[in-house]
């Protein structure tokens, strides 16, 4: 398999937002001064990327009782940060702040030695619309990348998620994360050979389990 087709798979059931805007963020709002301008600059990145941050949360491994916290997180962040942040360039530094919340949030749960939640949190968040049938494909395309990126090791899982995911291009990713673009663009070619190495061995054992 290719890496395109690997994502074409995998992907295919990739599940929606749709929680309500966090209250945390609304609280966060600048006021006084120029706070109209920004409050509306907020609620426009709200509104145009809570639910890639979201989405991009899960992926890198956030347990699904802690999706809701940590992405009211990253824009509290964000409000706080409206002066610095490129007009351009909100989904960039969004995402950037999302991978160190996520790593945060990993290593307090090892801390706290918690068995992670299962997806049936995160599967109350998906559309009501699709059929059983597509409701269980959707569920299992899930498990089977959660299984894929939780075998990656945290630094090219990461890359991989902004690049392939969220469309961040190298030289956004090297701005949100701070690295040098030729380390971005190394990390990309690992994530992809390995990303396709443990798919192709996921999808094949998956094929062979079933009837």
């Amino acid at each position: 398999m290719t890496l395109v087709s690997d994502l074409d798979i995998l992907f295919a059931g990739a599940e929606v937002c749709d929680t309500d805007e966090p209250r945390a963020v609304e609280e966060a709002w600048p006021r006084g001064g120029d706070a109209g301008a920004e409050k509306a600059r907020l609620r426009e990145m709200v509104d145009a990327h809570f639910d890639a941050v979201y989405v991009a949360l899960r992926r890198l491994g956030v347990p699904a009782a802690e999706l809701d916290d940590c992405a009211q997180q990253v824009f509290v962040v964000a409000s706080g940060k409206l002066g610095v942040i490129q007009p351009g360039r909100e989904k960039a530094f969004l995402m950037g702040t999302a991978v160190h919340v996520a790593s945060h949030a990993k290593r307090s749960q090892r801390r706290r030695r918690e068995v992670p939640e299962g997806d049936e949190v995160a599967d109350e968040r998906a559309d009501a619309g699709p059929r059983p049938d597509e409701i269980v494909e959707q569920r299992r395309l899930r498990a089977l990348l959660d299984q894929v990126l939780a075998a990656m090791p945290e630094d090219l899982r990461t890359v991989l998620v902004l690049f392939e995911l969220e469309e961040l291009t190298m030289q956004e990713i090297s701005g949100a994360l701070d690295l040098p673009m030729g380390t971005v663009a190394s990390r990309l070619r690992r994530a992809r050979e390995l990303f396709a190495r443990i798919s192709a061995r996921a999808v094949g054992t998956q094929g062979r389990g079933r009837p």
